[in-house]
């Protein structure tokens, strides 16, 4: 399901590697079925239940709604992890840079969404060579057209191209619709490029499911839609191969894309020229135990449940205070801006069953200490224990270890590992 086949020997100073195991075969370390006593730290470990079960519900609550997923890649930048969400139905894959892109095609995938302006002259002179793949690229202005106008102008393969929709105070995209249907306009007239839809990101107009919030996401979808209809209205695509696309939805609002856009969704084209609505949702793969976990649509009626797959490892390795841990993992280890980590859980000795420790709380890291303050029993913390820390933001965990290994179940007494991811983060 995941790499350990095709890792090879284990690398020698690996960061998840135990020194006994450098030069192993990787799948031949996970035959011997190690636990978590025989792991590092600090450690970051992926839980194979989770990660399958978020899977399996987001691709079950897409087809219930009647969209499609082209998951962010850039969460992960795990192709064996894209592969599991490939083929549990997910359409192709969404990528934030021009070698996230490269990365995609040199894998394989046949749909990629490049949710950004395409503008690296050597990467637009590929996309413009014959190929079997579908990417699709973003513009939010007519001077981004311009750039990518002398570099697509000998395409034998137009680029299909998405115009996105912002707002005011946002981030990227056309701040109104008016000045999106000019910019597909200039799509459209600009040899070797392709209209093929419309897009936006309504996570960068609000950071919390709040009714205010909540408003302000759904008005953008509308307007979203809206554009949607006037660019058909004004009959600016030409014969896209494949259809149109509307996209939206990150991984805190994809319930509010489909309330407000599902209606869009007609790949058939039964009522007009067929059109995929695609949801971008990214860290619900691995979902997390901060900040996707307050916010997640699963909290707001939305069929399904969703658990953190990603959990921090530390050891204690200073008590200099009654009411202080110093653990060995920090910054560079995990993640911190969207939250700090929170403690779940203690192996005694690093050897004893995971379980649950109160009166523990991170309340500060530098790059390799974490600071743990102590109450009550959680004051019985010795040096040599292992502390299990739930984590926020699972995009910025991922890109601190290439070598990630998986557990069967990070919440059982006694986690064994099955196998191991590896991440592609330059």
């Amino acid at each position: 399901m995941y790499d350990a086949p095709e890792i090879g020997a284990l690398p020698a100073g690996g960061k998840a590697v135990p020194v006994d195991a450098w030069g192993v075969l990787a799948d031949e370390f996970v035959a011997t079925r190690p636990g978590l006593a025989d792991l590092p730290t600090p450690l970051v470990t992926l839980d194979a239940t989770a990660l399958t079960r978020n899977v399996a519900t987001m691709a079950a609550w897409a087809a219930a709604v009647g969209v499609d997923l082209a998951p962010h890649g850039k969460t992960t930048m795990a192709p064996s992890i894209w592969r599991t969400q490939l083929e549990a139905g997910a359409i192709g894959i969404t990528v934030a840079t021009g070698w996230q892109l490269t990365v995609a095609l040199r894998e394989g995938l046949d749909w990629v969404l490049a949710a950004y302006p395409v503008l690296d002259p050597q990467v637009l002179r590929f996309l413009g060579r014959p190929r079997t793949a579908r990417v699709l690229t973003w513009v939010d202005g007519v001077d981004v057209v311009e750039a990518m106008a002398p570099h697509v102008a000998d395409a034998v393969a137009p680029v299909d191209v998405l115009v996105e929709l912002g707002a005011t105070g946002g981030r990227t995209g056309a701040r109104s619709r008016g000045a999106a249907v000019e910019v597909a306009r200039a799509v459209a007239a600009t040899p070797g490029l392709r209209l093929a839809g419309v897009a936006g990101y309504e996570g960068a107009l609000a950071h919390d499911a709040s009714p205010a919030s909540l408003v302000v996401v759904r008005t953008y979808l509308s307007d979203l839609a809206a554009l949607h209809r006037t660019l058909l209205e004004e009959g600016l695509h030409g014969d896209v191969p494949g259809g149109l696309v509307v996209s939206a939805g990150g991984s805190a609002y994809f319930d509010a894309v489909a309330d407000v856009l599902a209606a869009v969704h007609d790949p058939d084209g039964v009522r007009g020229a067929p059109t995929r609505v695609v949801v971008r949702a990214g860290a619900y793969v691995a979902h997390d135990d901060g900040f996707y976990r307050g916010i997640t649509p699963m909290n707001r009626g939305s069929e399904g449940e969703l658990r953190a797959a990603l959990h921090g490892w530390v050891r204690i390795v200073s008590r200099p205070e009654p009411g202080l841990a110093l653990g060995d993992a920090g910054k560079r280890d995990l993640a911190f801006d969207e939250g700090l980590p929170e403690v779940q859980a203690v192996r005694r000795a690093a050897t004893g069953d995971t379980e649950p420790l109160e009166g523990a709380t991170v309340t500060a890291m530098n790059d390799q200490h974490t600071f743990l303050s102590l109450t009550g029993d959680a004051r019985e913390l010795r040096v040599g224990d292992v502390v299990r820390l739930g984590l926020s933001h699972p995009c910025t965990t991922f890109d601190k270890w290439q070598l990630l290994p998986v557990v069967d179940d990070a919440l059982a007494p006694q986690p064994v590992l099955v196998d191991w991811v590896r991440t592609v983060f330059g």
